[in-house]
């Protein structure tokens, strides 16, 4: 047990050694049930879930079949989605309701989402009437909207209520969550009007009124904004809980800073897998999913090709005449591929964040457009004083300078107005923008660099 001891003592975020890992093989190998259950106890259940995600499939598979052993709900939220499904697929319906009773709503929600239709509703069928209906009322909302992260479980009380009535009311109701920071007060048609910290319940009289002590609600979530909406909602005005609302305006739930933070991580990861054409792929999924994942983007990847060598092919005369063109090319290319990926990186994100208005649009399209030439002169300098003395040829020298001026500034232009004119058609800019920014790079780069060369050597 010392071993374990010292994997909990480094909590959070470890790198599981080969001699743990397998030690934990060998207990499931063994069937030892107690060890493997008390170890993964005395973790967090982050670190508890990123074991099982570390164990070949075959053995997560015998540890999940174990005779008595069951895995804790709060593990099961840590696991990635790929993991849920393939263990999903070991449990039995009864087991999977048994998780979805010991969770919070907003995670139970998360999990049947997972499941395929015919088992989702066999599982809800296995509920009480009460979870039943909150989780399919739930499941009724668009997906990534306020509805589908928002926790049914929330303290509240009426506004007319006292102190001394609340404290009462909280030691008694055995249904109330087992945390919470923020008491909803609110009226009779149950529209939330303010909330009360619980820290300032516990330090004020028992004969004042709490609508005498709460503040003022300011924000609310209605149910159908969507959930990148709500975390700006939350960075804006510097939220830890927000209560949501139907379209009624009565509380129907409430979201809180720990679910914002998984949907702010999770958009971000999307953006980033998307502008490399990877789209939600996870590191534990199988061969075959990640080559259908990739196929479809590197397929456009190689339409775009053809297209710049059809460019290149253009001026076959010119290249033979003088041949450091095609030495040269690629730097063109390079240079303004990179230099679009910059601006397009930095547009994508201010799209995301809303910082993109607009009101401020022009104004940041100009400075895309100086930063190009300010960044295509300094690299037209030092890349002519490279080629001048590589090839000591002055016309060669002025081609690839002007080509560098010239295909800086359009990877800034393009770069900022390509994602900005999906998003306008309502296409995701994140998951096409790279392809079209690139294919703009080459194509302008090397029809410059090239057009530019044939006046030279033909004129």
């Amino acid at each position: 047990m010392a071993l374990v001891k010292k994997i909990k003592d480094r909590k959070v975020n470890i790198e599981f050694n080969k001699e743990y890992i397998k030690v934990i093989n060998e207990k499931i190998g063994n069937k030892d049930t107690d060890f493997l259950a008390k170890s993964l106890k005395e973790l967090l259940p982050a670190d508890s879930a990123d074991i099982i995600e570390n164990l070949s499939p075959e053995n997560r598979s015998k540890l999940i079949e174990l005779e008595g052993f069951n895995i804790d709900p709060e593990i099961f939220v840590e696991l990635n989605e790929s993991i849920q499904t393939e263990i999903f697929l070991l449990l039995s319906v009864e087991s999977i309701a048994s998780l979805l009773k010991k969770l919070e709503s907003d995670n139970a929600l998360k999990i049947l989402e997972n499941l395929d239709k015919s088992k989702k509703e066999t599982v809800l069928n296995r509920l009480p009437p009460k979870d039943r209906f909150l989780l399919e009322e739930s499941l009724s909302y668009p997906e990534d909207t306020a509805a589908r992260i928002m926790q049914r479980e929330f303290t509240v009380i009426p506004s007319n209520w006292s102190v001394g009535q609340t404290i009462d009311y909280l030691r008694e109701n055995k249904d109330l969550p087992d945390e919470f920071l923020e008491i909803f007060i609110v009226d009779s048609d149950f529209k939330p009007i303010g909330t009360v910290p619980s820290s300032k319940v516990l330090r004020t009289s028992r004969e004042t009124k709490m609508d005498s002590i709460m503040r003022e609600m300011q924000v609310l979530i209605p149910v159908n904004m969507d959930q990148e909406e709500v975390g700006h909602t939350f960075e804006n005005y510097n939220l830890t809980t927000a209560g949501v609302v139907d379209k009624n305006n009565k509380l129907v739930g409430m979201i809180t800073s720990d679910d914002i933070l998984t949907v702010v991580k999770e958009e971000a990861e999307e953006d980033v897998l998307r502008l490399a054409g990877v789209g939600d792929e996870e590191i534990t999924d199988s061969i075959l999913r990640k080559t259908k994942r990739r196929f479809n983007w590197l397929l456009l990847n190689l339409f775009t090709a053809l297209l710049a060598t059809w460019v290149i092919s253009k001026f076959g005369a010119t290249i033979e005449q003088m041949v450091a063109l095609a030495f040269l090319m690629p730097i063109v290319a390079s240079m303004g591929g990179n230099a679009g990926m910059q601006t397009l990186a930095v547009t994508v994100r201010a799209i995301a964040t809303k910082e993109l208005s607009s009101e401020n649009f022009n104004k940041i399209v100009s400075k895309e457009f100086v930063i190009g030439i300010l960044n295509g002169i300094i690299f037209a300098i030092i890349t002519g004083m490279i080629v001048q003395l590589w090839f000591r040829e002055i016309n060669l020298t002025i081609i690839i300078a002007v080509s560098m001026i010239l295909n800086m500034i359009v990877a800034g232009l393009f770069g900022i107005l390509v994602p900005v004119s999906l998003k306008k058609f309502n296409i995701d800019p994140a998951i096409a923008s790279s392809v079209f920014v690139t294919t703009i790079t080459d194509v302008i780069g090397f029809l410059s660099f090239l057009g530019i060369g044939s006046y030279f050597f033909y004129s």
